[in-house]
């Protein structure tokens, strides 16, 4: 049963953020931008919570305050940081091993990331072959260990005197694993638990905990984690609220606008060929073949959902679809997206298009994972529970209930992200239609 939206007035209090993956390039970057636009060294560019406009009513009403200046968002002086890594090391520390930022940036915040170590975190390295961690949790079994991050949890928000917390994924992708029985049901999914099953990844065992302690997960990585009927179900239950998955930054990004493009446009597809170079951990974890099937599932699926073949069998029914992710290590965290795109328009004619994006990973991760937490917590507070699709405009493999069909345009997904804001504030959604159908007068010629 669906609630009617009811807001606080206020985002009162800190909001604790517990990071899997503290010590890692998206994470310090992340933080060491959050500390420098507290201090006023930053501005945050790629945020949409902190610079982006929202319409209400008519364009020629001319009202488009901030996103955060029309909802109560929580304020990033009121963030208090922590998490779980398996690199026992201080955050200023991992972020210049990143290697994303400047040391002068880094340093102008040194403080404040040195202040922060990682909890111990669940790691097996059977579901991320490259990675190798000592900073990890050692206990009888992943029910066991489930236990520990609970504890985590609750000692974490005792510590810092939280009422209110979330939880995101920002550590690297796992090994492919396909849903199946055990993730069908809660009570498979703690039998397995219990068994030690191998379907349940690390990454579970963190969506399965914060739900239990009430606590939203946001999954920034294209691994199961929460995206389970178990865990789904369970979500709703507990009233928790849930989003992910697979952060989208760089080449689906632009996947999620040309495509929507080539369909308004209705020019037919033949080809699209996908390469990635990156040298970050990330590239290194995703050279393993179990680890890139994941991402991959993740990227392969944004075009069909876009052009639905099923509809325009002319323009879409046959096209090839390839991406690929390699690891070189001198590119460091500046990733390389190349797409050769082949297209046809009238009377079949072929054309290309050529797209490379430099960028870098990190940097368009970080805001990301800002407007999540801020977006995630406004909707624990105001009783939405679940999977919260409307943030799908974040993510490369929106989480979705089985009897939808995922939404990928990203314009799409913008406007039906501010359309929920608009909705939550009771105001009336935007439909872009500004002529008044009143003013219509004939129709029997219709």
């Amino acid at each position: 049963m669906k609630k009617d939206f009811n807001i606080m007035s206020e985002a009162e209090g800190k909001l604790g953020v517990l990071i899997v993956g503290l010590n890692g390039a998206v994470s310090t970057t992340f933080l060491a931008g959050v500390f420098s636009v507290r201090k006023g060294l930053a501005s945050p560019v790629g945020s949409i919570t902190q610079m982006s406009t929202i319409r209400i009513g008519k364009r020629s009403e001319n009202n488009f305050p901030l996103i955060k200046d029309f909802v109560p968002l929580a304020d990033l002086n009121d963030l208090v940081f922590g998490g779980w890594d398996i690199r026992n090391e201080n955050c200023y520390e991992s972020a210049l091993s990143a290697g994303v930022l400047r040391t002068e940036h880094a340093n102008q915040v040194k403080d404040e990331l040195q202040q922060l170590r990682p909890m111990k975190g669940v790691f097996e390295q059977h579901y991320v072959k490259r990675l190798k961690g000592e900073w990890v949790k050692e206990g009888a079994g992943k029910y066991e260990k489930m236990m520990m991050l609970r504890e985590d949890i609750k000692n974490f928000k005792k510590k810092n005197n939280l009422k209110r917390l979330v939880m995101i994924w920002c550590a690297s992708t796992e090994i492919y694993i396909p849903v199946n029985g055990g993730h069908n049901s809660l009570e498979k999914f703690e039998e397995a638990i219990r068994s030690n099953h191998p379907d349940i990844s690390p990454s579970m065992l963190y969506a399965y905990a914060a739900i239990l302690e009430g606590v939203p997960f946001i999954n920034g990585a294209p691994n199961l984690s929460c995206d389970l009927p178990a865990l789904i179900n369970f979500a709703k239950e507990k009233n928790v609220p849930i989003a992910g998955k697979d952060f989208k930054t760089g080449q689906t990004l632009v996947k999620t606008v040309i495509a929507p493009m080539l369909k308004a446009k209705m020019l037919g597809l033949r080809g699209w060929f996908s390469n990635n170079i990156l040298g970050n951990r990330d590239g290194e974890v995703l050279d393993d073949p179990e680890s890139f099937k994941t991402k991959e599932e993740s990227k392969l699926s944004v075009l069909d959902s876009i052009l639905q073949p099923e509809l325009y069998p002319q323009l879409y029914s046959d096209y090839y679809h390839k991406v690929r992710i390699n690891y070189y290590p001198p590119r460091g965290d500046d990733k390389e997206g190349w797409d050769n795109i082949d297209i046809f328009g009238w009377m079949n004619y072929p054309m290309q298009i050529k797209i490379d994006f430099l960028c870098k990973d990190s940097i368009l991760a970080a805001p990301l994972v800002l407007d999540l937490i801020l977006f995630i917590d406004l909707a624990q507070r105001i009783g939405m529970s679940g999977i919260q699709d409307w943030l799908s405009f974040f993510f490369k493999s929106p989480i979705h209930e089985e009897n939808q069909v995922p939404e990928h345009d990203l314009f799409i997904q913008q406007m039906k992200m501010k359309n929920t804001l608009r909705k939550i504030m009771k105001v009336e959604p935007v439909s872009h239609i500004d002529y008044d159908p009143e003013l219509i007068t004939d129709t029997q010629n219709i």
